[in-house]
């Protein structure tokens, strides 16, 4: 079976986890500082703060601006639910905005005209590890006063104009899940340039702890969001390498394009200069004649293993019940999530694997 992913642990990394966890010392210790040391050279970033998921940034992001009840907060409506669901968890109020198919990403044209005199935040996704168009959101982020959380999750290492994304907004929120192109098994991290809100999320991420006159306390009601010492060693050894997996990443799609150019029924992804895609999926559209459980039912029985790459969240059982959303209110989204394949990408795909996909793509007949 080719898989769809497959975390890239080294020897090494391994190693080290044991030697953590021969130690005692298991939680935010020295190899949490140090990750977040690496991590912040890495991007650029004055402050990181890693945590036990990606969905932990999102979440510890909005806490930390006091974002809750009477606020709205602007999410793509293609996107893994996180996005969504952490809005609902502070209490505040969703509001979906439809993507372009050309990137997957909130379409710009459609975001002002959400904004109201309650919206707080944006929350732009750089879906499939594609970075949104950060320009136009930045100025409306300044001409309403608006916050941004960048949801990176999927993007560690893309980058827009230059910079890398999650360091363009307020915050930037990355996951380290098993699928994405380093992994802790599960954990993510916040990211900001500035101390105070990087102060509270380090506090709201341990139980609200804080330092007050030499003594500990709990200066707010916070959570346990913390990462372990065995799952940052797994980062830092992975982040060795980072650059070297996202280019096998951009030639294995680039190898992807070439070989699926003939095949009229699919829409392989855009390339845009000044975006730097890292490729954490490889989403491809099929046109509206493909029968998509037919073809992945034919892709698996060859060995292939291939998934949706995310949900149109407004159409979610909770969201639509909720906010009484229709399909036909986003339009672009219900496309990307009934017409969508993720095919297999990582640092364990070879150039035979993508001549074996797309030799069968190319020999499909629905």
């Amino acid at each position: 079976m080719i898989k769809l992913a497959k975390p890239n642990i080294s020897e090494a990394a391994i190693k080290k986890v044991g030697e953590v966890l021969r130690s005692g010392n298991l939680i935010q210790g020295e190899y949490v500082q140090q990750f977040e040391q690496d991590l912040a050279e890495y991007l650029g970033v004055k402050n990181v703060i890693v945590v036990s998921s990606g969905t932990a940034a999102l979440h510890l992001s909005l806490l930390a601006l006091g974002v809750g009840p009477g606020d709205e907060v602007i999410v793509p409506a293609f996107s893994f639910p996180a996005t969504a669901n952490v809005v609902e968890a502070v209490g505040a109020t969703t509001v979906f905005v439809d993507i372009t198919l050309d990137d997957c990403c909130m379409d710009i044209s459609l975001i002002q005209a959400a904004i109201t005199s309650k919206t707080k935040v944006i929350i732009p996704v750089h879906e499939f590890g594609q970075s949104a168009d950060m320009n136009p959101i930045m100025a409306l982020s300044k001409k309403y006063n608006l916050k941004i959380i960048e949801d990176a999750a999927c993007a560690l290492g893309s980058a827009y104009n230059g910079q890398k994304v999650g360091t363009i907004g307020d915050f930037g929120c990355y996951s380290f899940h098993p699928r994405k192109a380093i992994t802790t098994g599960e954990g993510g991290a916040v990211v900001t340039n500035d101390d105070e809100y990087a102060s509270k999320i380090r506090s709201f991420r341990n139980h609200g702890i804080e330092m007050l006159n030499g003594k500990t306390d709990f200066k707010y009601s916070g959570l346990n969001y913390r990462m372990t010492d065995f799952q940052a060693v797994l980062g830092i050894e992975q982040l060795k390498t980072l650059e070297e997996n996202i280019i096998h990443r951009i030639h294995i799609a680039q190898k992807y394009d070439d070989l699926l150019s003939g095949v009229q029924w699919i829409r392989t992804p855009k390339f845009f200069n000044k975006r730097r895609m890292i490729y954490q999926t490889y989403h491809i559209l099929l046109e509206e004649c493909i029968n998509r459980e037919a073809l992945w039912c034919y892709l698996r029985k060859n060995n292939i293993e291939v998934n949706i790459g995310a949900q149109a969240i407004h159409i979610l059982q909770y969201f639509a019940e909720k906010y009484h959303a229709k399909a036909k209110d986003h339009k672009e989204a219900i496309q990307a999530f009934h017409y969508g394949l993720a095919f297999p990408i990582g640092s364990h795909i070879s150039n035979e694997d993508v001549l074996t996909i797309t030799r069968l793509i190319n020999h499909y007949s629905d």
